[in-house]
């Protein structure tokens, strides 16, 4: 600790605190500076009051006001309207539900409703309720990438059009889609000042540089001249293209649940903001894309460290889906809520399967990652469910699908029937589609079942998940949000991004020299009713 103090004099406040709950308090109030000071009981920390030089208490170190609202980049907050630089991001099938994304709206976050895998009616139900509930509050929408089921993705984006969707989270993508393009560009006109605006916002979220790179470039111009050419944009916004780049963020996926890389955040996020600069320095956007980190942040001391590697917004995930206002269900919630941090497997993801893509999800207390994997093993050993071996058979009626093969080929063909035809005809002379087509559907009911809390599969439910889910709950114990039924996802919203700006006070004072015993560094979430009063809790 440096020795060469500031006398401080201590005018009105409570005055200085030496034992490590009333530290605490002082570094918990976030609102007010915080002076760290030699007493005679020994180092003491204070806040409030007015302060002074002169013959009183030797000052060591000084701490800003540091509310949370604070974190992150202003430039997001402005652009999407929001309070926090935090966004709850999408989760397929529902599990990042409408209600999830209306409690977070009204307190000030951003929230991507889980388009992915839903039909259309049930999500244009979803953005009627948001046109209704939080008129003006901002949201974004999942607009997953599905190659294997393109009409899946168009009919997205023509739903969104059509609902006057603003905002969107683009995900899974490797390489820019014409409809991601379309979506995109139909929201660019000149304002009256001539300068360029683009009303429909896009975050995408990446693993790579070279997607990173794609969206952080104008649209390429072979897409702009197939959307032109079938009259989807006009003439004008083919030409105001050039002017901007695909995304306004772009969201830093490290290692995460479902689809995944599995790269360390603190390796990818600075390669990407390096990678954002030199864009930025060819084509002088009037806004720089923003750069956000996601995976892996499932407590304070995370979020904190994204926030200082320069993230310019945080995205969490996995720990959302234990909330009460999850789709999951609270069969599933339980699972969730008793995982640690090493309970997380790879598995054949159902929308890439035929390309052997894997997703991150729950091992602990489901057998879905182990025979997940067994139906890609049968899959590139055969060319067809014919050719498989009379004992593999049986086992696979008897116990994965625990049905015969002939019924669930017949729902998968009422299913894409109304889903996706084109799948269908791709299948009727190809044994090995029909294969294909036949293992999705248990990978796509293993999703369900767990959404449902079907009692009879509890050893298939697929739950996208990853460490992060683990790291919080660790965070949690023994805090009221250690139970399911108290988690909503606006109080763990609050407080990974209280205890951020807690965590980011105690780094600044390290670099001062001051070192805070443990049992005052330690920020563990209080219930927000019991705490709205109390300085030492306020972001």
């Amino acid at each position: 600790m440096d020795t060469q103090t500031t006398p401080l004099r201590w005018h009105g406040g409570s005055g200085p605190s030496t034992d490590p709950a009333g530290v605490h308090r002082v570094l918990a109030d976030l609102e007010r500076p915080c002076f760290v000071v030699r007493t005679p009981d020994g180092i003491g920390a204070a806040s409030g009051g007015r302060v002074g030089t002169g013959q009183g208490l030797p000052l060591l170190a000084a701490a800003a006001p540091l509310p949370a609202r604070n974190l992150g980049s202003p430039a997001f907050l402005a652009a999407h309207g929001v309070r926090h630089a935090y966004m709850a991001g999408a989760m397929a099938g529902g599990i990042a539900s409408a209600d999830m994304v209306i409690a977070l709206a009204r307190e000030g976050f951003l929230a991507s409703y889980g388009a992915a895998g839903l039909l259309p009616e049930t999500i244009g139900k979803a953005l009627t309720r948001f046109a209704e509930e939080i008129p003006g509050l901002p949201y974004a929408v999942n607009l997953i990438h599905s190659p294997s089921e393109e009409r899946l993705e168009r009919e997205a984006v023509e739903l969104f059009l059509r609902h006057g969707v603003r905002c969107v989270e683009a995900s899974a993508f490797m390489n820019l889609s014409p409809h991601v393009v379309r979506y995109r560009l139909t929201g660019l006109r000149r304002d009256p000042s001539g300068a360029v605006v683009c009303d429909h916002r896009v975050i995408a979220k990446v693993s790579r540089p070279e997607t990173a790179e794609r969206f952080m470039r104008p649209a390429p111009a072979g897409l702009v001249s197939v959307l032109l050419d079938r009259q989807l944009i006009t003439p004008e916004q083919a030409e105001l293209a050039k002017y901007v780049p695909m995304a306004d963020d772009i969201t830093v996926e490290g290692d995460s649940g479902g689809h995944t890389d599995r790269r360390p955040l603190t390796a990818l996020l600075p390669t990407i903001l390096r990678l954002r600069d030199a864009v930025q320095h060819e084509h002088r956007y009037p806004t720089p894309v923003r750069v956000g980190a996601a995976g892996g942040l499932g407590c304070p001391t995370s979020v904190a460290a994204a926030f200082a590697m320069g993230a310019a917004y945080v995205v969490t995930g996995s720990v959302n889906q234990s909330c009460v206002e999850s789709g999951a269900s609270k069969a599933t919630k339980a699972l969730l809520a008793d995982a640690g941090i090493a309970d997380f497997e790879m598995a054949p993801a159902a929308d890439m399967f035929e390309m052997g893509v894997e997703l991150q999800v729950l091992k602990k207390g489901t057998l879905f990652p182990m025979r997940a994997k067994r139906l890609y093993e049968l899959y590139q050993t055969y060319d067809g469910l014919e050719a498989l071996p009379g004992a593999e058979r049986a086992k696979l009626e008897q116990q994965i699908l625990r049905r015969p093969l002939e019924d669930v080929w017949q729902e998968c063909v009422r299913y894409f029937t109304r889903r996706d035809p084109e799948q269908l005809a791709r299948a009727a002379d190809s044994p090995k589609r029909r294969m294909a087509l036949v293992f999705r559907w248990y990978l796509g009911m293993a999703s369900r079942w767990s959404t449902v809390g079907d009692p009879d599969r509890v050893l298939d439910y697929q739950v996208w998940c990853g460490p992060a889910m683990g790291a919080f709950n660790d965070w949690v114990t023994a805090s009221y949000l250690k139970a399911p039924r108290n988690r909503k996802v606006t109080d763990v919203a609050h407080h990974l991004m209280r205890g951020a700006a807690f965590q980011t006070r105690l780094a600044q004072l390290r670099l001062a020299g001051v070192r805070v015993p443990a049992s005052a560094a330690d920020y563990r979430p209080v219930p927000l009713e019991a705490s709205a009063g109390t300085p030492a809790e306020a972001a």
